[in-house]
């Protein structure tokens, strides 16, 4: 039995953490931490665990095995960094830090202390995009030569358990906004569809429409829009918004030498491949949750598995600094209206 701590219980740890953590046979909630104590003391009667006064009491409880770090974009690294050194293995939760040198040091300090890192990408997991993947593998639409993929919904105060006081809005906390926030899942999911890493991205940051609550526009961005180019010459486009008002959008359409791949576009069929003779071909895996509609993300079992069979998780805290070095080369991009390549790995 693998015994958890979550550090932040907020909206992502109350509808994926600790419910799918419950549901899982080989892990037990032991221990939970939130800046709210009365959140913090409401989740732990729910769940039987014990509500601690700090994450440092938390990390230092000898029985806790692993922990889930579900509080602000700004806190990822420092309570990962602790985690790993007193001896619990790290499930982070996307963007994986605020910096490259922190995303640099949490992989460091996950190798100096021989625990284990991951990084909630989850979208990876769908049936979908492990079909995808699979028939990408096959060449079912021959060799990739571009790709679109974006990510898109009303934003997050729509579905934070305090709409007012939001820390994604506040840029100390978040540091960015829907480009870390949702750019950072299709940034992963292209390079894993693909097998190829991002090596040079040009992208142009906006904040349109969010405002925060004394009415002033936030100080992060609530539109990215990205051009990839990936380091075996593809090149897509990667977009990401936080004011699709209308249905929330979370798609990707791959275009090879021998014919097209739609995922997620069509409300029954997962995927549709579309070949060079006009004939199609059609698959139905599932459909992605969204913000109304959350269904379970397959990350805390994959996850709960790497513990339980001693084996490195796919989604490492490597595999995830890859993508966050797309994600602070196109914030630089954004910033100086220049194309620019991906820190040296």
């Amino acid at each position: 039995m693998i015994k958890v701590g979550v550090i932040g219980c907020g909206k992502i740890a109350q509808v994926r953490h600790l419910p799918e953590y419950a549901e899982n046979k080989d892990a037990q909630i032991a221990a939970v931490f939130d800046l709210c104590r009365e959140r913090a003391e409401e989740v732990a009667a729910r769940y039987g665990a014990r509500a601690y006064d700090s994450y440092s009491e938390l990390l230092a409880d000898p029985d806790i095995d692993a922990v889930s770090v579900c509080a602000a974009n700004a806190a990822h690294c420092e309570i990962t960094v602790a985690a790993l050194k007193a001896g619990k293995h790290v499930l982070c939760e996307k963007p994986m830090a605020i910096t490259l040198e922190e995303c640099e040091r949490m992989v460091e300090t996950a190798k100096e202390t021989g625990k284990y890192l991951m990084v909630g990408h989850n979208q990876r997991l769908t049936k979908a995009h492990a079909k995808a993947k699979e028939l990408l593998v096959k060449g079912e639409i021959g060799s990739i030569l571009t790709f679109r993929t974006a990510f898109g919904h009303s934003g997050p105060e729509t579905w934070a358990i305090d709409s007012k006081s939001i820390w994604f809005f506040d840029k100390k906390m978040a540091a960015f906004g829907a480009m870390a926030d949702l750019g950072i899942h299709k940034t992963d999911l292209i390079q894993y569809l693909t097998g190829h890493r991002v090596e040079e991205v040009m992208a142009v940051t906006a904040t349109l429409d969010k405002k925060d609550a004394s009415g002033k526009k936030i100080g992060v961005d609530d539109n990215s829009v990205c051009i990839y180019k990936m380091d075996n010459g593809i090149v897509g486009t990667m977009t990401a918004s936080w004011t699709n008002y209308g249905e929330e959008e979370n798609w990707t359409v791959l275009y090879g030498t021998e014919g097209v791949m739609h995922i997620y576009e069509d409300p029954k069929y997962s995927i549709i491949i579309e070949k060079k003779d006009a004939s199609r071909v059609y698959y139905q895996a599932d459909q992605i949750q969204t913000n109304s509609s959350q269904t379970k993300s397959g990350i805390i079992d994959a996850w709960i598995s790497c513990l339980t069979e001693g084996r490195e998780p796919e989604i490492s805290g490597e595999e995830a600094l890859s993508a966050m070095r797309a994600v602070f080369a196109a914030l630089e991009s954004a910033e100086t209206g220049k194309a620019v390549k991906t820190a040296p790995h």
